[in-house]
Parts: C-alpha cells; structure tokens; sequence
C-alpha cells in the first residue's frame, strides 16, 4: 500500500524551485525554533540547482542548520558528478553561507572502505532530519536505492543505528553512499523534487503494486508514516 501524497503541481521550474524552497525554510525555521537546530539532506543532479538557488535566498539562522546529502557517487569534488560540488555551487551562497556543510565522499578509495569515517563526520548532526529532499530517476530509483543494486538490502533495512550504506549498480556509474530509507523516513518532511511528463507516469507506476526491488522509491511510498511532499512541474 502506497503512503498518502500530496501534490503540488506547478507551470514551471521557477515556481516550483521557489515553492519548494519557502516550504523547506519554513520546517527548518520550525524546527530551529523548537529544537534550536535543524538538519536537512538534499540531492544531487541536474533538476536541484535552481531549488538550491532559492533555498540560499531565504532568511534563517542559517548557523543552526546543518546540511548533507541524501546520497552521493564516491568521486572527488572537482568532478562534475559530484553532488557535494553542487550544493558548495548553489546552496552555500547568500543567506546560506553560514550553513554547516557535512559531505559524504572522503578520501578512502571506495565507499565501502569510507563508510565508517562518514558515518562519524554525520554523528553531530541535529537528528532526526527535519527535512529530506529527494529526487526520482526514470527507473524507480530514490537517493542510490538503484534497482537490484549491489547493496540495495542494506539501503533499505540496515543494521540498527546505520546512517549510510554503500550501493553499486551498472546504471549507476559510479559506486555510492546513500542515506538508508529509516533515516529518510525519520525526516519531519519528506519532499519529492520532479520535473516532466515521464516522472509523473514513473511516480504512478510506483505507486503501483510491484516489488520494491523493481522500483525502489516505493520503499519510500510503502513506508512513510507521513504524506510525501510532491513538488512538480511539467
């Protein structure tokens, strides 16, 4: 069974970027105020910039939040791939400098071998997430929850207490480091980011019967306790 959606559909990238964006400011400001600190995990890729750009914008104590990523390819910042090279580019600019930055890849020569270390750098962090911002590719894949990935199973039911887990799948070019699915589900609000026609018809899909390996987001769907946020745009 599907968990509840809610839809939030707009004309076009700029208005759901800034839409997205006002709707994460206001649970990090609600967050702060209660706890006094917020953490929030963004994605990577193409689709996220212009969201980060109007996240940077908005006006927060900005020194009590912590951000990471929901995952991330195991590849140096300088690379184009990199997921932490968009969030310095596009989030920690603006009001948003001052943001406390926590990436995934360090210097270890594979995730598995990384895995360890990035768990302690997210240690610190205020936990749970008070906000989780995913995006969706057009095979059912959430954060580096691939189908039929090498990994999948410990992404999707770790040991207990385990933050990270380390994936692999030919569609996804690179190893990765992802978030595991408790700890997007712990998240206060859980966003899905997607644009286009094709996303739409993805997301239905999902939403479907039919096994999670095939799809992994419906691991998020299945399981959330809360609605999914879905931002959209055609």
């Amino acid at each position: 069974m599907s968990a509840i959606i809610e839809r939030h559909d707009f004309t076009d990238g700029g208005a759901l970027a800034e839409a997205l964006a006002q709707r994460v400011a206001d649970a990090l400001e609600a967050r702060i105020g209660e706890f006094d600190r917020a953490s929030i995990a963004v994605s990577g890729g193409r689709t996220p910039a212009a969201f980060l750009d109007a996240l940077s914008r908005k006006v927060l104590p900005w020194d009590r939040v912590w951000v990471t990523l929901v995952d991330e390819r195991w590849v140096p910042e300088s690379s184009d791939r990199s997921n932490a090279r968009l969030v310095r580019a596009h989030l920690l600019q603006n009001e948003a400098a001052a943001v406390h930055f926590v990436p995934l890849v360090n210097e270890a020569p594979t995730p598995e071998a990384g895995l360890e270390k990035a768990e302690a750098l997210l240690e610190p962090l205020p936990w749970p997430l008070a906000v989780c911002v995913l995006g969706m590719g057009g095979d059912g894949h959430t954060a580096s929850f691939f189908p039929h990935a090498a990994g999948l199973d410990a992404a999707l039911a770790p040991q207990p207490g385990a933050r990270l887990a380390a994936t692999s799948a030919d569609a996804a070019g690179e190893p990765r480091i992802t978030l595991t699915l408790p700890v997007i589900l712990d998240a206060s609000l859980i966003a899905l980011h997607i644009e286009g026609i094709a996303k739409l018809r993805v997301l239905d899909t999902a939403r479907a019967a039919g096994p999670v390996e095939d799809m992994p987001v419906r691991g998020v769907l299945r399981a959330s306790l809360r609605p999914v946020d879905v931002f959209w745009c055609p």
